[in-house]
């Protein structure tokens, strides 16, 4: 609705600077009152101007309702939201700072994720260069046990 009445305003504004334009001034009829060859036209020697100044007035008429048409909240699309521009200015910087929260949080998951997949190799690497005792039991050495190589098989 809001659209088609632009549109109509746009219209109802262009005719009415061609109207205008298209109109006499007030000396021009002084001639035609005297006897000049204006009064044989086709709307004859006062005609034109009166439809001029006719046609103008109905123009403004809808000119000015259109004006109030179209400032009415009634024809105005409800669906938006009226915000101010420091609360669209809020918003954004609240997105921003989401967003950057959210970057550091992944990174942070990310740095985690790679210390863990690295903790394996680093405990194994850690457990083969110390002894591989139990802490709290003892070992037993046995000076008479045989060798790996000379046990029977």
């Amino acid at each position: 609705m809001f659209s088609i009445l632009l549109s109509i305003q746009i219209l109802v504004s262009v005719s009415i600077i061609a109207l205008v334009l298209l109109q006499q001034g007030k000396g021009a009829d002084m001639g035609a009152a005297f006897g000049s060859g204006s009064s044989g036209t086709v709307f004859g020697s006062r005609g034109s101007g009166s439809f001029f100044t006719r046609a103008t007035g109905i123009l403004a008429a809808v000119f000015f309702i259109n004006c109030l048409l179209i400032a009415s909240p009634l024809v105005r699309e409800t669906g938006q939201s009226e915000e101010t521009l420091a609360e669209r200015i809020e918003q954004q910087e609240t997105l921003q700072q989401e967003a950057a929260e959210s970057a550091a949080i992944g990174e942070a998951l990310e740095n985690q994720q790679a210390a863990e997949e690295d903790l394996p190799a680093v405990i194994t690497e850690q457990l083969s260069s110390e002894e591989t005792d139990v802490p709290g039991v003892p070992v037993e050495v046995v000076p008479d046990s045989p060798a790996a190589d000379e046990l029977p098989q």
